[in-house]
C-alpha cells in the first residue's frame, strides 16, 4: 500500500463521456482504498456545452493548472452541433503538444465472451501493444495546397525538443494545381518513442518489438526510422523484427496474435492500432493513453457517441481499462491489475442479458460499472 493521496484532472467532456468517466471514477476510487491510496478529482467543463456557453474551448490557464498534477482522465470530445475539428484541435492536439505527449499507447487484448472476427491461432488470447508515436511524421501539420500552382510554405514548428525552422516553395508546371503534406522524423523524437517500446516489451518479459515501416517505398523518413530503431533497440538489449506496414495488416487479419509490442511511426500507429482494436473485438474494449515525461492524458478511444448519450447503452468497459492504464501509469501496478481482474471476471462471469448491449446483453451502463465494482471491493 502506497499511502499516495494522487490528483487526476477530469474532463467528461460529450455525449456519453460523462456517463462512461463516471462509473470509471467509482472504480478507479475503490481501487484507491482497497489498495491504499486516494484519488481527487480536479473537474473541468471543457467541450461541446462549455463552448456554445461561452466560445472558450481550453484556455491556458487551465492547461498551466492540469500540468502539476498526476494524470489527465478524458471523457471524449465531439458534438453534431460544433464544427469538426474545433474541440479536438483545441483541446486534443493542445493538450499532447503542449505536454509533449510522444507515445500513443494503445493496448489490443482479448476478454471472455467479446466476439473476434478472426480467431487467434492455438487457442491463444490476443494481447498486442501499439506504441505509436505521437508528435511528428506527417501529423506534425506542415504543408500546403499550391494556388496558381504553387505552394509557399513555412516549415516552422515548436515541439517539445526542438524547433523546426524554415520555408519550402514548389511549383507545377503549367500551372497544375496540387498539394504537399511534409513527414518529418528526428532522431531523440525516433529513440524516445523506441525506448518506451523496449522498456514495455521487458516488462511484458519480452525480447523484441516489432516496427512498423515502409522502406521500401519511403526511404528517407522510414529508412531513418530504421536505423534509429535499430540502434536504440541494441542499447537497451532488445531484438528488432521490421515488417513492411501493408504486410503487417496482411499478416495481423490471418495471425491476430503475431506480435507483442509494435512500434510504430504517427500514420502507420493510427493505422495498425485501429486494426487491433477491431480484432480484438471492437472500440468497446479499446483504452488508449498519450504518454509523455510530463503529464499523460488517458482516455478511451470510442469517441463521443452522442446517438446514445442518455440511454444508458453506452459500454463503460473500454473507459475502464482506460483507467486501468492511468492506474498503471503513476505507479499503481497491483491496483490496476485488480481493476482489469475484476472486468475480466465480470464478462467471464455475467449473465448473459448482464453484459453490455455493445456485446448482446441488456446491461446499462450504471449496471455494468457496479457489477465490476462490487468484484473490486
Amino acid at each position: 500500500m502506497t499511502g499516495k493521496n494522487y490528483v487526476v484532472a477530469r474532463i467528461p467532456g460529450d455525449g456519453i463521456g460523462p456517463e462512461v468517466i463516471g462509473e470509471t471514477s467509482r472504480i478507479l476510487e475503490a481501487a484507491g482504498r482497497k489498495h491504499g491510496f486516494s484519488l481527487a478529482w480536479a473537474d473541468y467543463p471543457f467541450g461541446a456545452d462549455h463552448y456554445l456557453k461561452t466560445g472558450e474551448i481550453l484556455p491556458a490557464s487551465a492547461v498551466e493548472e492540469m500540468g502539476s498534477m498526476d494524470a489527465l482522465l478524458l471523457g471524449a470530445v465531439g458534438d453534431p452541433r460544433v464544427k469538426p475539428g474545433i474541440l479536438e484541435r483545441g483541446i486534443l492536439l493542445t493538450i499532447r503538444f503542449h505536454f509533449d505527449q510522444y507515445v500513443n499507447l494503445r493496448p489490443a487484448k482479448s476478454y471472455p465472451r467479446v466476439p473476434l472476427p478472426v480467431a487467434p491461432k492455438g487457442g491463444q488470447d490476443l494481447d498486442t501493444l501499439v506504441v505509436r508515436e505521437n508528435t511528428e511524421e506527417f501529423y506534425i501539420g506542415i504543408g500546403s495546397r499550391t494556388e496558381k500552382g504553387t505552394a509557399d510554405f513555412s516549415l516552422d514548428t515548436k515541439r517539445g525538443l526542438y524547433s523546426l525552422e524554415g520555408k519550402l516553395r514548389g511549383t507545377f508546371s503549367g500551372g497544375v494545381e496540387g498539394a504537399f503534406q511534409l513527414g518529418v522524423a528526428s532522431e531523440p523524437g525516433v529513440r524516445r518513442v523506441v525506448a518506451y517500446g523496449c522498456r514495455a516489451a521487458k516488462a511484458r518479459g519480452e525480447d523484441k518489438i516489432t516496427l512498423a515501416s515502409k522502406s521500401n517505398a519511403l526511404p528517407q523518413i522510414y529508412g531513418f526510422w530504421e536505423d534509429i530503431a535499430k540502434d536504440e533497440a541494441a542499447r537497451h538489449g532488445m531484438g528488432l523484427g521490421i515488417v513492411n506496414v501493408d504486410a503487417m495488416c496482411y499478416h495481423l487479419v490471418r495471425t491476430p496474435d503475431l506480435y507483442g509490442v509494435v512500434v510504430a511511426p504517427n500514420m502507420f500507429g493510427d493505422i495498425v492500432s485501429d486494426l487491433l482494436a477491431g480484432l480484438a473485438g471492437g472500440l468497446g474494449v479499446a483504452a488508449g493513453a498519450d504518454i509523455g515525461d510530463g503529464l499523460s492524458m488517458f482516455e478511451p478511444i470510442h469517441g463521443s457517441a452522442p446517438d446514445i448519450a442518455g440511454t444508458g447503452k453506452a459500454n463503460p468497459i473500454a473507459a475502464i481499462l482506460t483507467g486501468a492504464l492511468l492506474l498503471e501509469h503513476i505507479g499503481e501496478r497491483t491496483a490496476a491489475k485488480a481493476v482489469e481482474d475484476s472486468l475480466t471476471a465480470f464478462l467471464a462471469e455475467a449473465a448473459p442479458g448482464d453484459l453490455p448491449v455493445e456485446f448482446g446483453g441488456q446491461g446499462t451502463t450504471r449496471a455494468v460499472g457496479e457489477a465490476i465494482l462490487e468484484r473490486i471491493q
